[in-house]
């Protein structure tokens, strides 16, 4: 099936912020112009969650902020001050409010959740992909709004044989309410926004350090009963603040490069992750890192100014620009990682120029093959890299706990194991990710799928792994051993390999052919397809 631009396999939305509607005709609106983009990113994501929650804000060199809210009486006020505060008072309730929500399945990554809400939307439920914690696909709430109508339909999939979705259900007797406090007055408001004649507002959270974001800010409710503070960012000013950050500031002017174009185009592919929170992105690893003005450098900017509104894309669409730090010497497939469709320019490739090994003749799925692969150091992109291999022990006692937590916090039914009895690899792709970890328990066998095996237990770095048990004298079992490779997911892009390709002289086209095949550079333009669903 396919969507034009911004749609979503959980119903059609516009991305208004930019000033154009997007419908499921042609596209009629005047030619895209890259100064027209304003991404919505939730740079503080659970704001009010505690009560002693507090955000500091100022503008630069004096330069006034101008607040407008509204209300709990309704009114829209407008006021002026050079600093204020937002503060959290816990309001009681008249009577107890039912918060509640049909929870489908939990997921790690939004790569997998967002697949699994196409499989219910496929068995006619209406869904949405949340992240309260871990990524969560949820009933519908503005379809299933009533406790009656969300019991049914748990009853319902109950007498399928679905056992997992479960009603997360609570009492709610107060709830955080937000006060900006500003000039000596306290103003209540669920709805705020922020700007400043220069564009630049400076953000303190708590007792952190101050962040510099530029554009504006709004604070607005979230899913989950408390606050998102969202930076309204223009497209290019928000790459200042992931390209530095997420490249590093030593790598080479055509790494900058790469990732600049890779980062741009990730941005506005993946502008539907928090439609259930009314804003696009994170600011954290479930999406790039991004921290305002912070650390904004000369070769950031040039390469920012270089590659203005370019972007990789593949028969114009969009890639799915993902990208990790380091490979462990072989990139994934997509479907080596999450659930979903594979990306023909996603592939399984040895993270190296030269022939290092063959993967065609020698696929990484036996455990013999992997260990070979394993040993070798030299000739690679990351070799000499701290993360291109590693090894990290873990007691027995130290993996039943991060299983126990793991399992808790999915509300897996063997939760209550009290210990590990092994721990296998059953399953590896070819490009040797692990496919499916078991892990053998007093209470029964769990199986952990692709990125859920690095979810649960703290050592490895990547999927891309193998396990040496260790025993004392009697033969008990001591522990593991994971020795592995990588840092992430290892899909796409490896940003230190891209160090060494620019050193050996590669511009950024050739490093961006290189790890997305068959991929092409364009400027955003009113032709490209931002994200289609898969068939």
């Amino acid at each position: 099936m396919r969507w034009p631009l911004f749609a979503l396999p959980l119903g059609l939305f516009c991305l208004s912020s930019v000033g154009f509607g997007f419908g499921l005709g042609a596209w009629s609106s005047p030619p895209l112009q890259v100064k027209d983009i304003t991404l919505k990113v939730g740079i503080v994501q659970r704001f009010g969650d505690q009560d002693r929650d507090q955000l500091s804000l100022s503008g630069t060199a004096n330069d006034p902020l101008t607040f407008t809210l509204v209300d709990l009486e309704g009114k829209t006020l407008t006021l002026e001050g050079k600093q204020a505060t937002i503060t959290i008072n816990r309001q009681g309730l008249a009577s107890p409010t039912l918060q509640e929500y049909l929870v489908l399945s939990d997921h790690a990554t939004f790569e997998t959740a967002e697949d699994n809400a196409k499989q219910w939307q496929a068995k006619g439920i209406e869904v949405e992909v949340t992240q309260p914690e871990r990524w969560q696909v949820w009933a519908k709430r503005s379809t299933y709004g009533s406790a009656g109508v969300r019991r049914w339909l748990l009853a319902s999939l109950r007498s399928q044989g679905y056992d997992f979705p479960y009603l997360a259900s609570r009492m709610v007797r107060a709830k955080p309410q937000a006060v900006l406090v500003l000039n000596g007055q306290n103003y209540a408001t669920n709805n705020l926004t922020v700007s400043a004649r220069k564009q630049q507002v400076q953000v303190t959270e708590g007792q952190q350090k101050p962040q510099l974001y530029p554009g504006s800010l709004i604070l607005q409710p979230n899913a989950y009963g408390h606050y998102t503070l969202v930076n309204q960012v223009p497209l290019e000013a928000y790459l200042r603040g992931v390209v530095p950050h997420e490249i590093g500031h030593n790598a080479p002017p055509n790494a900058v490069r790469a990732q600049t174009i890779i980062a741009r185009t990730y941005a506005l592919r993946n502008l539907r992750r928090f439609a259930a929170d009314n804003y696009e992105l994170c600011a954290t690893t479930h999406c790039q890192v991004y921290y305002g003005l912070k650390d904004a450098n000369p070769e950031a900017d040039k390469a920012i100014a270089a590659t203005q509104g370019q972007v990789l894309t593949y028969n114009n669409e969009l890639v799915d620009a993902l990208y990790s730090s380091t490979t462990g010497g072989v990139t994934a497939k997509f479907s080596d990682v999450w659930n979903g469709a594979d990306r023909p320019y996603l592939k399984a490739l040895i993270d190296s120029p030269q022939k290092v090994w063959d993967l065609a003749q020698n696929s990484l799925d036996t455990e013999s093959a992997f260990r070979k692969f394993m040993s070798l150091q030299e000739g690679f992109n990351e070799t000499g890299r701290k993360v291109f291999r590693w090894r990290y022990t873990a007691t027995l006692k130290q993996l039943t706990q991060d299983l126990k937590e793991y399992l808790a916090k999915r509300k897996h039914p063997l939760a209550n194991l009290t210990t590990i009895g092994n721990i296998e690899v059953t399953r590896r792709s070819p490009s040797g990710r692990v496919l499916l970890l078991t892990v053998e328990t007093d209470q029964g066998p769990v199986e952990l799928a692709k990125n859920e095996a690095r979810s649960a237990f703290g050592p490895p770095r990547s999927t891309l792994f193998y396990l040496e048990p260790s025993y004392d004298n009697q033969k008990q079992l001591l522990g593991f051993t994971f020795v592995g490779g990588g840092l992430g997911h290892g899909v796409g892009m490896s940003q230190f390999g891209s160090y060494r390709l620019a050193q050996l002289g590669w511009s950024a086209e050739k490093i961006l052919e290189f790890y997305y095949p068959g991929t092409k550079i364009q400027s955003l333009n009113s032709h490209l397809i931002f994200w289609q669903d898969s068939p």
